[in-house]
């Protein structure tokens, strides 16, 4: 292996690094870290989550730089404003929830309870209309899962314009051969795994030390919440090119 291609590789770990820590990734990973009963659990799922992410930016970059597959042109588009409009509602729930309920940790639903939860509040609310006696629902308790958190990986992976990941395609194209391409993907999904991985690690401390202070938890969570809502709302809007470049 040449020094060319290794400061190409070292190129594409490092933008992986960098998108690791985008916007969406902070808040995905603030939302699966704050519902956990413990550190170790939360590890599981955030690095989960960064596994489904890096195999859909692979899958996508190996359709793109080796098959020369296009993506549909409308792709990003649709991926942003679905991710945003999730965000909105669920961190709405989740300072609806704080702001009724106790300050324990395992009071906490995640924010895919909440937004199910309120589905069928809802439509409690509606058969009331017709039957006053319609029974009211039981609590939903779902929490996370390593499919639904690789799930919501995958969905964000599949935001394939970000400045960073369009650099990955470039970057990875200009190597020389499928195997010098696909080198590059596997470095940059070594590197946003790597850095998602540090921040499950040191989100998931701060919540795990929030479990014996619940104020602080429960600021924290709020905090988190309302991070969620404001980037939900830029990414409907279709504007998050317009966010300083935190990640790409």
């Amino acid at each position: 292996m040449n020094w060319k291609l290794e400061l190409a590789l070292a190129s594409c770990a490092l933008l992986g690094l960098r998108h690791g820590f985008d916007y969406d990734h902070l808040a995905a990973i603030s939302d699966i870290t704050a519902v956990q009963k413990s550190w170790k659990q939360g590890m599981r799922l955030g690095v989960t989550y960064a596994l489904g992410h890096a195999m859909t930016v692979v899958v996508l970059g190996a359709l793109v730089v080796m098959l020369r597959i296009p993506l549909p042109t409308r792709l990003d588009d649709w991926t942003e404003r679905l991710i945003g409009a999730t965000l909105i509602v669920l961190g709405i729930g989740v300072v609806a929830n704080l702001a009724r309920r106790s300050h324990s940790h395992r009071a906490i639903q995640s924010r895919w309870a909440l937004l199910i939860g309120g589905a069928q509040y809802a439509w409690w609310r509606l058969q009331r209309i017709f039957d006053s006696h319609a029974a009211k629902p039981a609590p939903f308790a779902w929490n996370y899962n390593g499919s639904s958190v690789f799930a919501i990986g995958v969905l964000h992976g599949l935001g394939a314009e970000t400045p960073s990941q369009l650099m990955l395609f470039l970057l990875a194209a200009s190597l020389g051969g499928t195997l010098h391409g696909f080198l590059g993907l596997i470095a940059f999904a070594a590197g946003l795994v790597t850095m998602n991985t540090l921040m499950t690690a040191g989100l998931g401390g701060i919540f795990g030390a929030g479990m014996h202070r619940p104020t602080v938890y429960r600021w924290t969570a709020i905090a988190g919440a309302v991070y969620s809502l404001g980037i939900g709302i830029i990414f409907l809007l279709g504007s998050s090119n317009r966010l300083p470049p935190l990640g790409g």
